[in-house]
């Protein structure tokens, strides 16, 4: 099984060019996922129209209990994440965030953290997987 990382939001983000992704930190296009993970995603989490796997080759996923290399390369992609979507949002907008097992994507959340752009305080934030992030901006 892989851990997909989803996002949600208003406005259409470009798929990440497939010559890209092999250098990227994360991208966006499925790697993991289908369409029918991605309408779970919207049906079961989100409450945006438009819903994207965002990839590299492990979700984001941020705790104490993980491996700590990879908990630190997820804290990158989530401030990598937050600066690319930064240029997508207008203020007041937000976008949504949810990291699971890929056919967990029905299940239940585990937990819910509403953080603004730019007060990312990235130390302190603990991520596990079905967990549901609300980003403003």
């Amino acid at each position: 099984m892989s851990l997909a990382s989803y996002i949600g939001c208003f406005v259409e983000i470009p798929i990440t060019p497939e010559k890209e992704q092999l250098e990227a930190l994360f991208f966006v296009d499925d790697c993991f996922s289908g369409e029918k993970e991605k309408e779970n995603v919207k049906k079961h989490q989100f409450t945006t129209p438009y819903v994207y796997e965002v990839s590299s080759h492990w979700g984001i996923e941020i705790t104490k209990h993980m491996n700590q290399e990879t908990c630190e390369e997820s804290k990158k992609k989530l401030i990598a994440l937050c600066e690319m979507m930064n240029h997508y949002l207008k203020k007041g907008d937000y976008f949504e965030l949810f990291s699971c097992w890929v056919g967990e994507e029905r299940d239940e959340r585990e937990g819910e953290i509403t953080l603004k752009l730019g007060e990312l305080n990235i130390d302190n934030l603990e991520i596990p997987e079905k967990t549901y992030l609300r980003i403003y901006k």
